[in-house]
Order: structure tokens, then sequence, then C-alpha cells
């Protein structure tokens, strides 16, 4: 064995998974995976084995992106299967709190009339005791809420169910993660690993500062086939050193989607961090190697797979100060505790923001802004906004904050002042309830209904608002989900006559008329503000 040092190659592709299926926080969150277990996974897998022919064709069709099919070409149904089987098996218990949440909801829609809920409580499934109160709204609407601390330390939550798969990047296409379970590749290198191992930190150390093979062969603790593959994993090749801002303004690097790196001479702080490997295809984009040794802050806008990444979380916990999260509405099967799901994965540095926190930082501070709509009208409160002054500079971090009630941004505006530079998603068509939370509701909906509340950002009309309200000097369009390295989270296609395209092009235009600099971002972009 070469007793020389190797990196943790920049092009190693990391998907963590969780039996199987690509790890995102409703998958974490015990009750919330439960649902989805049952409510897609099963579902999917079930339809896949009784018609693969039907996942394929549909898989093809560009107007099915996002549909609930696996994307395996029509084979290795016996595979699938076989997950399937032996996924029902190894999880009978979370099949049964599934199944309990359900019936909860059903026996308070049908007991709780607005008298006490006490004598409720015997009426409880069994499994759920002691989980779950039970509560009424001030209209006297029943509802109940978890316990979720409790939960984790129960055997709902399973860390042997998580590993990751280790591969070489060879672009950015990908199945799409919320249908396709990720079946064994012999390109793949399988690791059975609790996300929560600090481990995990140590590998990814090996991207910027080398081991011997003797000592990663010690921190991966695996057998020969895996350590094989794995050492295919290491290079000898000193990555390019990171050259830190160290200007008397403020650089802004955009990295595609919703994460943007924000830099002074005295801090850093990364916005949704959703990031591509370095390979030699596509086209030009900022990577992990372009991140600093040390990132300050890291702030997540929302609770969505494509702005809470764990790909990339996991990949860069060991170099991250703070993680900063929204609070959630305590208990709701809907907004599972951010806060709580990042410590079960070993973040141990997490802050929540509430709304009008303020975090003193270097020459200037970080503001936790309301974040209304694009959530399907559901009551979720892991959602904000940031607006963020460095000197004379004040920058607003929007995401898919959605401005359906205009007063809000002018209140905003009386609070924090104008906005230099704003940042805002337009994805204005968005999905309907049921393609993310489908799985949590426990009564069917009507489609029309579903479709009527989308996961939606600002049209042209909405975002026009923030930038008159705000007194914007610079717009920038962003988490658009354009970037190709985005389709395994996203699975968008645009064309020049999409209504987001044409209402930012709007936007874009009406701002570029006024004198204000605006700009739909793609790829890569840095700008410096002196």
């Amino acid at each position: 064995m070469k007793k020389s040092a190797s990196y943790l190659r920049p092009d190693i592709q990391v998907e963590p998974l969780i039996d199987s299926w690509y790890a995102w926080s409703h998958l974490i969150a015990p009750a919330t995976a439960a649902r989805n277990l049952t409510e897609r996974h099963l579902k999917i897998m079930n339809s896949y084995v009784g018609g693969a022919q039907i996942h394929a064709k549909a898989v093809e069709n560009p107007q099915m992106a996002g549909g609930p099919f696996i994307d395996y070409k029509g084979g290795r149904v016996d595979e699938i299967a076989a997950l399937r089987d032996a996924t029902k098996k190894k999880r009978t218990h979370m099949l049964a709190l599934s199944k309990a949440l359900g019936d909860l909801d059903c026996m308070l829609r049908q007991q709780a009339k607005g008298y006490s809920l006490q004598p409720l409580y015997a009426n409880v499934p069994d499994i759920l005791k002691g989980y779950v109160e039970l509560v009424y709204d001030l209209n006297s609407q029943p509802s109940f809420r978890l316990v979720e601390p409790l939960m984790y330390s129960s055997n709902f939550y399973s860390p042997d169910a998580q590993s990751l798969a280790l591969s070489i990047s060879a672009g950015d296409e990908r199945p799409f993660v919320l249908s396709t379970p990720r079946l064994p590749e012999d390109s793949m290198c399988l690791w059975q690993v609790p996300f929560k191992e600090r481990r995990l930190d140590q590998l990814f150390q090996l991207k910027s500062a080398p081991q011997s093979l003797t000592a990663i062969r010690d921190l991966l603790d695996c057998g020969e086939a895996t350590w094989a593959q794995m050492q295919t994993f290491m290079t000898e090749d000193k990555p390019k050193p990171y050259q830190r801002y160290e200007g008397r303004g403020v650089r802004w690097r955009y990295f595609g989607h919703a994460c943007i790196l924000v830099e002074t001479a005295d801090t850093s702080i990364l916005f949704d961090p959703v990031l591509s490997y370095a390979h030699q295809h596509g086209i030009p984009r900022y990577t992990y190697q372009d991140l600093p040794d040390k990132i300050d802050y890291v702030a997540i806008t929302h609770n969505h797979q494509d702005h809470v990444l764990f790909e990339t979380l996991l990949q860069i916990r060991h170099k991250t100060e703070h993680i900063i999260v929204p609070p959630s509405n305590e208990g709701a099967l809907q907004d599972p505790s951010l806060r709580l799901i990042l410590k079960q994965c070993g973040f141990t540095n997490v802050m929540e923001m509430h709304e009008l926190d303020e975090i003193a930082i270097p020459n200037g501070s970080i503001t936790a802004i309301p974040f209304f709509g694009e959530h399907s009208d559901l009551n979720i409160r892991s959602k904000m906004a940031y607006a963020v002054r460095l000197g004379r500079h004040s920058l607003l971090f929007a995401a898919d904050s959605c401005n359906i009630e205009p007063q809000l941004y002018r209140h905003v505006q009386r609070e924090i002042g104008d906005v230099e530079v704003l940042f805002l998603g337009m994805e204005c068509d968005g999905a309907p309830l049921s393609w993310l939370y489908g799985p949590l509701l426990t009564q069917p909906v009507e489609r029309a209904m579903s479709d009527s509340r989308r996961l939606a950002g600002c049209d042209y009309d909405q975002a026009n608002e923030i930038v008159n309200s705000c007194a914007c000097k610079e717009v920038y369009v962003y988490a658009m989900g354009q970037e190709p390295w985005l389709n395994y989270i996203m699975s968008l296609k645009y064309t020049d006559q999409s209504r987001p395209i044409v209402e930012s092009n709007k936007l874009i235009a009406k701002c570029q008329e006024r004198g204000i600099c605006a700009e739909r971002l793609f790829g890569e972009k840095e700008i410096l503000l002196s």
C-alpha cells in the first residue's frame, strides 16, 4: 500500500441515502418519513413492479418530468421488488406509524366536536400514545402536535438506514430523487454509516487535507471490495488552494440556484448550499473547490429539498461555524423542525432565527425577514428570508418568498431601510400541493383544489412590488432551477415561452428601463461591491 498522502478527488459524487432512497429532510424526521414510505415509496415501487414499461415511457416524456416514475428504463424490476419487500419487512414499525397517523387524524375528524379532548386520549393509537398532544385551534378545529424530540429517541428513528453512495461524477444527469431509489452500481461504493458520525467530516476533509491510504482505510473501516473501489476515488494531486477575498468591500458569488457566497475580509455567509462537482462536462460553474476553508454562517431559507440539500451540507459540515435555520411550527406534521433534523444528522452549531431577529457580524448584521407563500397555503413556519448589512451595503435574499400581500414588504422596508441588492425567486408556476406534501395528507384532496395551491414564487407584478417597496438598485432573479446540475432534485425544463421565463424577462426589462441593474442568474457569477 502506498504511503504517500492522498486526497479525495474533487469529482467524487456523494449521495446520502435512507433505505436506498435519496435523503432529504422529510425522510429524516420520523413522522414524515413514515408517511413518505407508505404514500410515496411503496406506491411507486408497486407501480413499477406492475408496469415498468409505463414508467420507462413516462420518463422519456418531458411533460411528465418530476412525476412518480422510476427511471431505470423498464429494467431492474426484480431489484425494485426485492427492495420493496426488504423495506416492508425491515420497517414494519414505520408502516404502523404511518397508519397510526392516518387513524389518529380520522378519529379526530369523527369524534372531536368542540368538547374536551381529554376522553379521546384513550382512542389514540397505541404506538402514538405519549408522542402526541391533542389540540383545537380557536375555531374548535381538531388537530394534534407531535413531540418530535421523543420520536427521535424511539425506534421510529433509524440511523442504521443511513448510508453514503460514492461514485465518480461523469456529468450532471441523474435520476430524479423523489421517484427513483438508488440501486447498487458497479461504479458505486456504498458506505453504511450514520450521517451524524464524525468519520464523514474526516472523509470530506480529505478534499484539502491529505492522509495516508492506511489512515484512510482505518477511517472507512470497510471490507476488501469496498476498499478496492475507494482507492480509485483518491488522488495524490494537490488541489488548488482557495484564494479568500481580502478586499475592503463585499464580494458575492453565485453557485447556481439559490446558492450564493457572500464574503468580506472578515466574514463569509453561504446561502442555501447546493453545489456542483468538478468535472469536464457542461457549463462553467463554481464547485466545492471554490468555498473558503471556513464558512462563518450557512443560512437556510426554507425546508424544501432544493434548499436543504444534505448532499452538500454533510460535505461542508466540518468547515461550517454556524448554521442558521428558521423555526418550525412546533410538532406540526407538515413542518418538521429543521433544528432537530440537523441535530440528528450531526450538526452541533444550529441557530434558529425568528422573524426580525438579528445577528451581529463584523461591520454588519444578518436579519431574519418574514417569508410568505410558496408552501401551498399550509401552516408552515420553517421559511425565512435574510437581510444582510455589510458596511454601507444591504442585500436581501428572499429565495422563493411570494409577495402575495404587498403590504408585507412595505412594513419590511420600514424596519430595515432600502435594499441595495435584491435576490428573488420567480418560479411562479410551481408544483401543486400534492406533488411534495401529498404523502402527508390523510384524506384525499380534489385535484382542482390541489392545483390551485402551488409551491410558487413571485410573478412580475409581485416581484415589481418588492423592487418598488424596497427601492432596490440591483435585482437578480435566482432560484429558478435552470442549472443542469439541479435536474435530479428539481426536474424543471423551461422554454422561452415558460411563464417563469416570460415573467422574469418582464421584470428584468422593466428594471433596466428604470436604470436598475437587473439579470437572471445562471451558471456562475461574481460581483464586487466596492
